[in-house]
């Protein structure tokens, strides 16, 4: 029997998988890890490299294309190392079963540069189950009059629920969009509006 011929048996694909996860560790080979988490908002993809979570992707976003990307802007070596993304993982399930009003996990911010950068750090401080309009984050961000820049900003958000651009709503009351779409958006508001 040759290798090619043997049947292919899951468990060893697992045991092997884990392995390879652990010797690209111990080599410092392992720049991404990622996992896929379900949610109440349907599977979200996590990423991570050293410094912190990097990404956090609805399926919208095709998680293909995302990894892709997450290659190409990070580094191609990425591997599914669930483990590395237990804490993260964790604080999202407490988050939506309402548990969880912050999230309190180290960030690698390098995907937000300038002012989408600056946008996404005051994300944050609009408090749990209360709304910004894209306005008021302009003022706090700097730039009062940047309201279109902190739309941008917002959409391209690299770590939505965790940084919770989902709170940034129009003046006028609208939810405006979202990159979950905006059932998900919608999904997010209730779920703090309801603690």
């Amino acid at each position: 029997m040759t290798l090619e011929s043997s049947p292919v048996d899951a468990a060893g694909l697992t045991r092997l998988h884990a392995r390879l996860i652990l010797d690209a560790e111990a080599a410092d080979l392992l720049d991404v890890a990622y996992r896929i988490v379900d949610t109440p908002v349907g599977p979200l993809l996590l990423a991570a490299t050293p410094a912190g979570l990097v990404r956090v992707a609805y399926a919208a976003e095709d998680h293909e294309a995302v990894l892709a990307r997450l290659a190409a802007d990070i580094s191609p070596r990425i591997l599914a190392a669930p483990a590395r993304l237990d804490d993260a993982a964790r604080q999202l399930d407490e988050y939506f079963r309402g548990a969880r009003t912050a999230f309190d996990l180290p960030l690698d911010l390098r995907l937000a540069r300038g002012f989408r950068r600056e946008v996404i750090t005051h994300l944050p401080g609009i408090g749990y189950g209360r709304t910004a309009s894209y306005a008021e984050v302009a003022a706090v961000a700097g730039s009062p009059r940047a309201v279109r820049a902190v739309g941008t900003a917002c959409a391209r958000n690299p770590l939505p629920v965790v940084l919770p651009c989902h709170r940034v709503v129009r003046s006028d009351g609208d939810l405006g969009r979202y990159v979950g779409g905006v059932d998900a958006k919608r999904a997010l508001l209730r779920l703090e509006a309801a603690a």
